[in-house]
């Protein structure tokens, strides 16, 4: 049985989870109590994760870390969700690199601050993150205009990647982004309508907090 190591707020978390659940096998959640510090800890980093970040997959003896990684193991050792075709696989590792560079990275780090940061966030830093969301979201947008999925005709982890922290509830970061992109949120309601779909704060450890800002 698979072990994954993270929390209920972590979208790359739901990441992985999402991806399990659409195998449809075996796995257990391992909360990790990121909110309260436990990742910056020498103690966890020794025995986890050396890196100081979640998700942590266990296979085993076999340990992983970092979404793209996982992602990508899950699907070569399943044969699902990595691309029909080579040039499919190629460009299922493209939109990851694009994900975690600027998608999800600049997303994420807005909603944190706003969300779960210790103090109020620096406007000026929000504002230029706000003008990086807004670019990498417009591509996305314009590249689901008449597709269902972001490569192919049917899911990948390409999907899985992009999607996870979408799937937060709104006052987390203040962006409606369905709203903003209809691409986008269209390809979310064709993602929440999958059987291995699940509301993150239901299927993953920790208990929700309420935004700060």
């Amino acid at each position: 049985m698979y072990r994954l190591h993270g929390f209920c707020q972590s979208g790359n978390t739901f990441k992985v989870a999402l991806l399990l659940r659409q195998l449809g096998v075996p796995w257990e959640a391992v909360h990790v109590d990121y909110m309260n510090g436990v990742t910056r800890t020498g103690d966890w980093r020794e025995a986890t994760n050396e890196m100081g970040e979640v998700p942590v997959l266990d296979d085993g003896p076999k340990r992983l870390t970092q979404s793209g990684v996982i992602l990508s193991y899950l699907a070569a050792k399943h044969g699902a969700y990595g691309g029909a075709t080579d040039d499919d696989k190629v460009e299922v590792l493209r939109w990851l690199f694009f994900d975690n560079h600027k998608f999800t990275s600049y997303f994420a780090s807005y909603r944190f601050m706003k969300a779960f940061g210790a103090t109020a966030p620096d406007p000026a830093v929000m504002a230029w993150l706000r003008g990086r969301i807004d670019g990498a979201f417009g591509i996305v947008d314009k590249h689901l205009a008449g597709r269902s999925f972001m490569v192919g005709e049917t899911p990948t982890i390409a999907d899985f990647s992009l999607c996870a922290y979408l799937f937060f509830p709104v006052d987390e970061s203040g962006i409606d982004v369905p709203a903003l992109f209809p691409q986008i949120g269209a390809w979310l309601d064709r993602l929440r309508a999958l059987p291995g779909w699940g509301d993150p704060y239901a299927i993953l450890p920790g208990e929700r907090i309420a935004p700060r800002w």
